[in-house]
């Protein structure tokens, strides 16, 4: 089959995206098909289909690896989508999305597809947005009684004398944890909303209550809901660096918890899917307090596919190993044209 991995674009998890990329390139060139992988920033100039694309740029071994710093775009212009992009993937089979924030991510891309009739993996344009926007997605699961921390929204650099202490202060709409701080008071929090906003495609900055406790991940492919990964960083908490810097964080799969515990995380990631209309893959995650309290942190449309990332890693612990997870995420993926 000919298949377009696309990855990277104009996002600050664009790093993240092209290491996923590539081990997805690999994976599927592995079980035999014709495979490019594209940028969906810089496109391919030249080339306007597949085959002529394939003739020139074949290859049998990508790679690409997260650094620690995050991409700084300030070299390109309103660029979101490169040359050709969407011509050479209508002239495939189906696109493989490798992308992470941005609009690969928060739905815009989905729906550009579904216009021009390209076949992509993943879930729809509208599951994808709800999943992207952390407030949205949290007053979905306040609403269906899924536990989530509290939380307050800040628009306004004034209103933080409203928010309770300790707290988590993040963008409402960015992932691997970018722009993520924990604050202990306020003097610190103007510069965790700062910093923040800087990342945040809105004005609107979510302030969720510090949860003291074990973090845990858990992923669905398919009808299946994978085992709990546990996340237990050597330093700090899971931030971008522990995230993918290898070495930097042990995770346990599957996690060393009670059955009881580690069912109902199976449950609720299960239903925060169904909730959001997601399909194909997702990946929830959450936190744990010393009263076995479970609270559901957010939701991942498109969990990554690096060598750190925790999907493959509970694929891997039932039995699916990486190559046979990529091709089961393109199979998933196809029945939606069915």
């Amino acid at each position: 089959m000919k298949i377009i991995v696309l990855a990277g674009g104009k996002s600050n998890e664009r790093e993240v995206s092209m290491t996923s990329g590539s081990k997805i390139a690999n994976a599927l060139i592995a079980k035999g098909h014709k495979v490019l992988l594209v940028d969906l920033l810089t496109g391919m100039p030249e080339h306007s289909n597949f085959d002529s694309a394939y003739k020139e740029y074949k290859t049998e071994n990508y790679q690409y690896n997260v650094s620690e710093t995050v991409p700084n775009f300030d070299k390109y212009s309103d660029i979101e989508i490169g040359k050709n992009v969407l011509e050479i993937c209508g002239s495939a089979g189906i696109t493989f999305f490798a992308l992470h924030g941005g609009i690969g991510e928060n739905g815009k891309l989905q729906a550009i597809f579904d216009v021009y009739n390209i076949k992509y993996t993943g879930s729809g344009y509208q599951s994808s947005l709800l999943a992207m926007d952390k407030l949205i997605s949290k007053e979905l699961m306040r609403f269906h009684g899924i536990p989530t921390a509290n939380w307050t929204v800040i628009s306004d650099l004034e209103e933080m004398e409203e928010v309770c202490l300790p707290a988590v202060v993040k963008p409402t709409d960015s992932g691997s944890s970018i722009g993520i701080s924990i604050v202990e008071d306020h003097d610190s929090l103007q510069q965790a909303v700062k910093e923040a906003l800087k990342y945040s495609g809105s004005s609107k900055i979510l302030v969720e209550d510090k949860i003291v406790g074990r973090e845990f991940s858990v992923g669905v492919l398919g009808k299946q809901v994978l085992p709990a990964i546990e996340l237990i960083p050597k330093a700090g908490f899971y931030d971008y660096q522990n995230k993918y810097q290898i070495g930097r964080t042990e995770e346990i799969v599957p996690a060393n918890i009670d059955v009881y515990l580690a069912g109902q995380m199976k449950d609720l990631a299960l239903r925060i899917h169904q909730v959001l209309g997601l399909s194909v893959c997702s990946r929830s995650d959450f936190l744990i307090d010393e009263n076995n309290n479970i609270y559901l942190i957010e939701v991942n449309s498109l969990p990554g596919m690096t060598p750190t990332s925790l999907l493959p890693q509970e694929a891997a612990a039932v039995g699916i190993d990486f190559e046979d997870l990529c091709e089961r995420v393109v199979s998933e993926s196809l029945l939606k044209y069915e």
